[in-house]
């Protein structure tokens, strides 16, 4: 297995040497990793990558190598459930016509899902394919992965087919926006531009000519006057959701957060996954490790601060809804009850939308979104949206 790693990374142009592979078998083999999937996956990456610009592919192929290895501590709380790889190793994927699908019942909501979830994991001893009951592939079963459910948790598959999993149990590592992008940002400025509030603030280093002229006139001699640089004031907090269906947005969002930085001098921006819940990260590499606590934001940025969420608001309703209905952890609190607080801080908050505005009517989870901080307050990313959406923030 060790050996197909260090192949793989080769192979998607990693530049890692004989040496620092044998450092990292080294390492192992003094049992420097704990046997921990966690510890093993920062051991390997700091034996292995000498660039950062190589940490994307890195994750990629650490994933596909080593998939299926994630301990389930989030939910049970404990270090030893782990599910074997071989029960989850693709063998044969379930395609079933619509009228079959349409006779496979749900197990009846998120609380039992995650209780029978528990139980199968304290009975099952052996992989299983193609039933309806055990955690495994090819099946009916709400747990596992290549099959079909109208209602389960899918667990070791590279992504969705059909959008009917209520939580996805996989370590996911995403890559950080590009804030250089330049490609196609330029109409995006021009439309940030709706939202500026000029003031002069800072050191006094622009030359005053009226003020120059009046004085030296009443002195009798030269007199400059300087004054600070006329500035945008505006602050803004903003939110980008990453990882999962926003992967299809990346260039929108890459071009809106480059045009942002260029634009907002007072920027200061955060990332989160699907729902704003009880933290947020600025570095998605060490996002499970360095986390900002969500309440520390709210306490931190006062209400002038305009407010923008960036995402497709596409997810389970569980996600927005429920208590322990994120995807990725155990979360305390529902999604819903964080973004409420959110809108009651910052009377200027939007969220733009990649999503063309024409399917959000099929998305619960975007009018569960849009009641909570306002139906007025979603545009979508469209240059007509982000200039709708700074005349709000502009009032």
């Amino acid at each position: 297995m060790f050996h197909d790693f260090f192949t793989e990374l080769r192979a998607a142009k990693v530049p890692v040497s004989i040496r620092e592979y044998l450092t990292l078998l080294e390492a192992l083999d003094k049992n420097v990793a704990n046997d921990s999937v966690n510890d093993f996956y920062f051991l390997s990456r700091s034996a292995l990558v000498k660039d950062e610009r190589n940490l994307d592919k890195f994750d990629q192929v650490f994933a596909h190598v080593f998939r299926g290895l994630d301990y389930l501590t989030d939910l049970f709380g404990e270090e030893d459930h782990l599910i074997p790889e071989e029960w989850l190793r693709k063998l044969a994927e379930k395609h079933l016509s619509p009228e079959e699908m349409a006779e496979i019942e749900a197990l009846g909501g998120f609380d039992k899902l995650m209780e029978t979830l528990k139980e199968r994991l304290a009975e099952q001893e052996k992989r299983h394919q193609g039933g309806n009951k055990w955690i495994g592939t090819a099946g009916t079963s709400p747990f596992g992965a290549q099959g079909y459910n109208p209602e389960g948790v899918r667990i070791g598959q590279e992504k969705g087919r059909h959008g009917k999993a209520v939580k996805v149990w996989d370590k996911r590592q995403f890559r950080n926006l590009d804030g250089d992008v330049e490609l196609g940002t330029r109409n995006i400025k021009v439309a940030l531009r709706r939202l500026r509030k000029f003031a002069r603030e800072g050191a006094v280093d622009e030359l005053d000519i009226d003020n120059t002229i009046s004085s030296t006139a009443r002195q009798g001699y030269l007199d400059i006057k300087l004054r600070p640089e006329k500035r945008n004031a505006v602050k803004v907090l903003t939110f980008f959701d990453i990882g999962g269906s926003m992967d299809a947005y990346v260039k929108q969002a890459e071009e809106l957060f480059s045009a942002a930085r260029s634009e907002f001098k007072r920027l200061e921006y955060f990332y989160f996954h699907n729902c704003i819940y009880e933290h947020v990260w600025k570095d998605n590499v060490r996002r499970m490790r360095e986390v900002t606590p969500t309440w520390d934001i709210l306490h931190k940025f006062p209400s002038d601060y305009r407010v923008v969420f960036v995402g497709d608001a596409s997810m389970s309703p569980y996600e927005v809804a429920m208590k322990g209905g994120s995807v990725e952890h155990w979360n305390e609190e529902a999604g819903a009850v964080w973004l409420k607080r959110f809108a009651d801080v910052y009377p200027h908050l939007i969220w733009i939308n990649p999503v063309s505005e024409k399917y959000w009517k099929h998305s619960q989870s975007t009018h569960m979104i849009q009641e909570i901080i306002g139906a007025d307050r979603m545009f979508p990313m469209t240059l007509t949206g982000i200039e709708n959406a700074m005349k709000e923030l502009a009032r």
